[in-house]
Order: structure tokens, then C-alpha cells, then sequence
């Protein structure tokens, strides 16, 4: 028993290993030809991952590279930990203020593709049950890729970049309420819910998030008081605890663990330690940023493709972008009052990312998606993980750099 377990320990950490150094000669080759990093990383994990290289028997016989529970939950802690430092960039005030413009574009945003969704694949010849995780699978944007994006090219602070983060979160926020209400019928096979039902869960999980922000604001700051913690790292630990801690609340009643760190991250943001934080978080995303998108891309199963599949992708595909970029951009008009801007907020929401890949799990494993539907919905998140920063670079282009981006780079 010792010895298995010993086993399955060194076949994950060889997993990891080859996970991490494959995204970080990617993302120096990517840097180099002058490509979003995010993407090198993904392309890796895809490159790397079980379903291509990692699959030869080099280990005991066994695929070199694994995607066991433990891989997974190292990529989830990674997307908790980008969250958190997410959430460094914006303070309570600011998201506050922001509040309206974040609620509306991030509710549209879930709104437009469930919807358009639901009745394009029904028209399409699925049944309800089918058209309804597939259209559940388009609505969660996958923060993280944006993020990194927006870091790398310096524009955090732009106001596009704010909403886009706000929006995201209440999208994530909604996202889960749909996805709780879709597993829910995929485990009864019952596919008329109960309006009400849905319409209190909706505002049960909004309630949540708002009572984890407010405990996150009172009680955050006190614990990061500078002149109680005096030992070299405490304020450091004590943050990261904190944003861990947040994470496991906001997994236990039923929300998506990144919502509570990014929520510690903003509280984190408004207090006098910000720079020591941020500081330390960067040493953090060296590691755990290209772990989080080198998994996402290892999750990516190609073997199954055939014409049926690359028809249902393409329309998955244009599904997944149309209703984002409408969805979000043009709510994102009202609010910012330009064209080019809206249309950033739009791309910048387009990429999918956990919700999908849980919401195709939870299908495949009921029963209630076929295997070619499956295939599509994985495939479908890969593409726009994989062109929403390609897309933002091009959309970014043209504009002159922000002011701390220059420092920055005249600081190196």
C-alpha cells in the first residue's frame, strides 16, 4: 500500500514537472516571436499532456504524464492564487463603484449565450437536456486567461480592464448558479425547473458572494495590522492564508473557490502592505500562472475528432463567440462610451475555461452527452482559451502604452 501510494506521489510530481518546464520554455519561445505568453503555456499543456506526448508508457508502463485528482486540484489552487492577485489590481471602492457596469455586462454575458444557445442547438436537432449543457458550458468566461493577458501587455488599469474583471466575477457568480441548476436536472432528468427555485438560487449564491466581500473587507485589514506581525514572511503567510481560507468558504456554500480569494485580493488591495504583497504574489505567479494554463491545455483530448464533431465545434465555436462578444460588448458600450473599448471588454470575456469542462464532465458521466457533443463542448473551450489572447494583442495593438506600463519597462 506504502509502495503505491509512494508510486502515484512520484508519478505526479514527474507529471508536474514536465507540466511546469514545457510552459516555460513556451512561453520564452512565445515571448521571443513576440506571441501572448498564456498562449505558449496552453499550447504546451496540450503538447505535453496525456492525450499527445505525455501518453507514451514511460512510467512503469504507465502514460509519463498523468491528470489524476491531485494534478487537477494543483490546477485549481493555481487558479485561486491568479484570482487572488487579480484582485490586488482593484479596490472594494472601486468594484463598488463599478458595480452597475460589472452586474450588467456580466449578467448579459450569461444571459445571451444560455439563451442563444439553448434554441440554436435545439434548432440544431439536440435534445433539451443536450442543448442545455451545452449552452450552461458557454457561459462562464475563463478569467484567468484575460488577466495574464492584460498583465503582460500593461493594462491592468485601463478601465476596460476593470470591467472586464468585474463583469467576469458576476459572470462566474451566475455562471455557477446555472451550472448548480443544470446538474441538478441532469441528476433528476427533470428538464422544466422551477422558475423560482432558479430565481432564489440566484440570489441565495449573489447574497453569499456579498456577505464573503464584506467579511473579507472587516476582517482582512485587521489581520494584516504591520505592527502586530514583526517576523520575517508573517504578513506574507497570513495573506496567503487568508486567501486560501476564502477559497474553502466560498467552495463549502456552494460558489466557485476563486471568487473568495479574488474577494480577499481586493480587500488585500486597499490596505498599507499592498506593495510588500504584491511583491511576494509575483514570485508566486512564476510558479503557479503556467502550472494553471499548462493543466487547462493537458485536459484537451483530440483523439476523438471526426466530421461530426468538427461541424458541431464550429458551431459550438461561433456560438461561444458571437454571444460574448454581443453579450458583453455591447452592454460594455453604455457604460464606457467607446466603440474600441467595448469591444476589448467583449474579447476579453470570450475565452471559456473551468464551468465548461465541469458542466462536459457532469454530462458525459450522467449519460446525457454523447461522446461526439463532449468532444465539441472540450474543443470549444480550447479554441477560445486559445484565441482570446491572440485576439487582445491584436486589439491592443494600435493604443499607445499606460503610463506605469512605461515606468515599468524603463525601471528594466
Amino acid at each position: 500500500m506504502a509502495v503505491a501510494i509512494e508510486t502515484t506521489f512520484l508519478h505526479v510530481m514527474i507529471s508536474l514537472g514536465i507540466l511546469l518546464f514545457a510552459a516555460k520554455l513556451m512561453a520564452e519561445l512565445f515571448h521571443r516571436i513576440k506571441l501572448p505568453v498564456v498562449l505558449g503555456e496552453l499550447l504546451a499543456g496540450i503538447i505535453v499532456g496525456p492525450f499527445a506526448i505525455g501518453s507514451l508508457p514511460l512510467f512503469n508502463g504507465e502514460p509519463l504524464v498523468v491528470l489524476d485528482e491531485t494534478v487537477r486540484h494543483i490546477g485549481e489552487i493555481s487558479a485561486v492564487v491568479i484570482l487572488f492577485v487579480a484582485g490586488l489590481h482593484i479596490t472594494p471602492r472601486e468594484f463598488l463603484k463599478g458595480g452597475a457596469a460589472s452586474f450588467t455586462v456580466g449578467s448579459i454575458g450569461v444571459i445571451v449565450p444560455f439563451f442563444v444557445g439553448y434554441y440554436v442547438f435545439t434548432a440544431y436537432g439536440l435534445g433539451a437536456l443536450q442543448s442545455m449543457l451545452v449552452a450552461t458550458a458557454l457561459t462562464a468566461t475563463s478569467i484567468a486567461i484575460s488577466i495574464q493577458v492584460l498583465t503582460e501587455l500593461g493594462r491592468m488599469q485601463s478601465k476596460e480592464a476593470r470591467l472586464i474583471l468585474g463583469a467576469a466575477i458576476v459572470d462566474d457568480i451566475l455562471a455557477i448558479a446555472a451550472l448548480s441548476v443544470v446538474t441538478t436536472m441532469v441528476q433528476t432528468g427533470n428538464t422544466a425547473p422551477d422558475v423560482i427555485e432558479i430565481a432564489f438560487l440566484i440570489l441565495k449564491i449573489l447574497g453569499i458572494f456579498a456577505a464573503l466581500l464584506v467579511g473579507a473587507v472587516l476582517i482582512v485589514p485587521r489581520i494584516l495590522h504591520v505592527e502586530k506581525l514583526k517576523s520575517k514572511g508573517s504578513i506574507e503567510g497570513v495573506a496567503t492564508a487568508s486567501f486560501f481560507a476564502a477559497a474553502g468558504i466560498a467552495a463549502f456554500v456552494g460558489l466557485s473557490p476563486i471568487v473568495g480569494s479574488f474577494a480577499v485580493g481586493m480587500a488585500v488591495a486597499s490596505t498599507r502592505v499592498i506593495k510588500r504583497i504584491e511583491e511576494y504574489v509575483d514570485k508566486l505567479e512564476i510558479i503557479f500562472a503556467p502550472l494553471f494554463f499548462a493543466i487547462i491545455g493537458a485536459q484537451v483530448d483530440l483523439r476523438g475528432v471526426n466530421l461530426n464533431v468538427l461541424y458541431l465545434t464550429g458551431a459550438i465555436v461561433a456560438v461561444a463567440v458571437v454571444t460574448k462578444l454581443v453579450g458583453c460588448g455591447l452592454p460594455a458600450m453604455i457604460f464606457l462610451k467607446d466603440r474600441n473599448k467595448s469591444m476589448k471588454v467583449g474579447i476579453g470575456m470570450v475565452s471559456r475555461g473551468e464551468v465548461g469542462l465541469i458542466v462536459a464532465g457532469v454530462g458525459a458521466a450522467a449519460g446525457a452527452l454523447s461522446a461526439d457533443i463532449y468532444t465539441a463542448v472540450i474543443i470549444m473551450v480550447a479554441v477560445t482559451t486559445i484565441i482570446t489572447p491572440l485576439w487582445l494583442k491584436v486589439a491592443y495593438r494600435k493604443d499607445p502604452p499606460e503610463p506605469a506600463a512605461i515606468e515599468k519597462e524603463e525601471e528594466m
